[in-house]
């Protein structure tokens, strides 16, 4: 399992500049912008496609950088136990960064914003062919995000021309991670893409694991198949079981 999420200085992009920010800009003058890629042409959730569809800049820095991450914690109930069991890890929630974007087109009184907000917007919707929206990733300088895709955007437009087209807005933008848990090797299986890890606790089923993860208890075969149970009907408290992300059931269905 990953560490904490933050925002790291590795990775590379092919707007980054090795004498400074984008375009040549000195250091001091370096400006945030989102990163659009293609998704993954076999949908997994491993990694990007290196392919840069465009980016979204930023007219202004941002001011602050809200990052979330959260783990899912469970208890197992001591029997004849005063106190509760002792927290169990059951998987990890996806990161999420929200931001703020401020456009402003009054010195050119142009559709600049207008043109701004709607590429944004274009990051909600699925991109070509693909079911699954295009891949955002933030830089800021040195500073790289997770891969994500912007769950929500939300524009607030503040200054009109006369003709009443928008010349100022201010968008906030919530980008959550793809994959927070990346997949481990089966020899069975091959390569999975991990949608959560669960510890078992006393009681626990394969069916019952399934039902929770997919809402479908007869998918417990895809999550015995992907740790090797032999015997479903044994299942040793404590024991890690890898359940596979819902796009491996549809390929393999």
């Amino acid at each position: 399992m990953s560490g904490p999420v933050t925002f790291t200085a590795a990775g590379t992009s092919t707007h980054r500049n090795p004498g400074g920010g984008r375009d040549g800009a000195p250091a001091s003058l370096q400006r945030a912008f989102l990163e659009r890629r293609e998704p993954p042409p076999g949908g997994g959730t491993a990694a990007p496609s290196s392919t840069v569809i465009d980016t979204i800049d930023f007219q202004f820095n941002p001011k602050e950088l809200n990052l979330t991450k959260a783990a899912k914690w469970g208890r197992n109930p001591q029997a004849k136990a005063k106190k509760a069991g002792p927290p169990e890890f059951l998987g990890s929630e996806p990161a999420k960064l929200s931001l703020e974007l401020f456009f402003d087109a009054t010195e050119k009184m142009d559709d600049a914003v207008v043109n701004a907000v709607e590429k944004l917007f274009s990051c909600t919707v699925p991109y070509k062919k693909f079911p699954t929206p295009p891949w955002v990733i933030f830089h800021w300088g040195g500073l790289t995000s997770f891969a994500g895709f912007l769950k929500t955007v939300t524009a607030k437009y503040t200054l009109f021309t006369p003709g009443g087209m928008p010349v100022r807005a201010v968008c906030t933008a919530s980008l959550e991670e793809i994959s927070g848990e990346q997949g481990g090797q089966n020899p069975t299986s091959g390569a999975l893409a991990a949608r959560d890890v669960h510890v078992v606790v006393a009681g626990d089923t394969l069916q019952s694991v399934a039902h929770r993860a997919y809402g479908n208890a007869a998918l417990w075969r895809a999550v015995a198949e992907a740790n090797g149970v032999d015997d479903p009907l044994r299942l040793a408290p404590g024991r890690r079981l890898l359940v596979p992300g819902m796009e491996e059931l549809d390929h393999g269905q």
